[in-house]
């Protein structure tokens, strides 16, 4: 049988953003622009670039802007269309491509980023997906979230980008172990550590905000908040 390929990407974006506070206290942390755009578009337009076709935002109570901002506005495209403004129409009408499809689904209380993942079940399914947060903006040649998607297809298991980080930063990040050190892009990962304790912070390879997940890992983390075992991905765009 064929492996299925990976056509769904996991937004979960009902976090609050209280790092950011006071700017996100009626604005989502990922509505925030960078140049012209919006954190998450950035995200999605990576995401459609890995092939994904099915865009599943994970939200909370606050996030409604995000369903506007990929929504299409009648009016606002009327007054550009009236004003000659073909440019920033066309623009508007490119943030999504008419081929991909948003779902919405409202996260009922902040239980983590396991819990999110999990609300996307019933759409997911037992195809493989990924999963991408807004938080870090990753400029690469070839996005981050496709060099996974390769990697996921050559070794049919679970991909999770990781970036070193300063030893004194390690409490503030999921940090993964690999089996063995390798020169290579992509490592065995045998154990994660959601913010390690002072004496555990040997290992300084953190979780990014990418990953490709096959599909039982949505009944895995039912059972447990722990990372299964995955193939460890560093793409060349992540810093050292």
């Amino acid at each position: 049988m064929p492996h299925k390929a990976v056509k769904t990407a996991v937004f979960p974006v009902a976090g609050r953003g209280t790092r950011f506070l006071p700017v996100t206290k009626a604005s989502p942390k990922e509505m925030l622009p960078v140049v012209d755009k919006p954190l998450i578009q950035y995200a999605v337009d990576e995401a459609l670039a890995a092939g994904a076709d099915t865009l599943i935002f994970i939200t909370g109570s606050s996030k409604r802007a995000i369903e506007d901002h990929f929504d299409s506005n009648p009016e606002l495209e009327s007054v550009l269309q009236a004003q000659g403004k073909q440019e920033l129409l066309d623009t508007l009408r490119g943030i999504l491509p008419s081929w991909a499809s948003c779902v919405y689904i409202r996260q009922p209380a902040p239980l983590g980023l396991g819990h999110a993942v999990l609300c996307a079940r019933p759409v997911v399914g037992d195809a493989p997906f990924m999963v991408h947060l807004a938080d870090d903006l990753i400029d690469a040649e070839v996005p981050c979230l496709k060099q996974m998607v390769d990697v996921f297809a050559t070794h049919r298991g679970s991909v999770l980008g990781v970036q070193n980080v300063p030893k004194q930063d390690t409490d503030k990040y999921g940090i993964v172990t690999l089996e063995r050190k390798s020169h290579l892009a992509s490592a065995r990962c045998r154990t994660s550590l959601r913010s390690p304790s002072r004496r555990k912070r040997r290992r300084r390879s953190r979780l990014s905000a990418a990953t490709c997940l096959r599909p039982e890992s949505s009944t895995i983390s039912r059972r447990s908040a722990r990372v299964p075992a995955a193939r460890f991905s560093s793409p060349t765009a992540l810093p050292s």
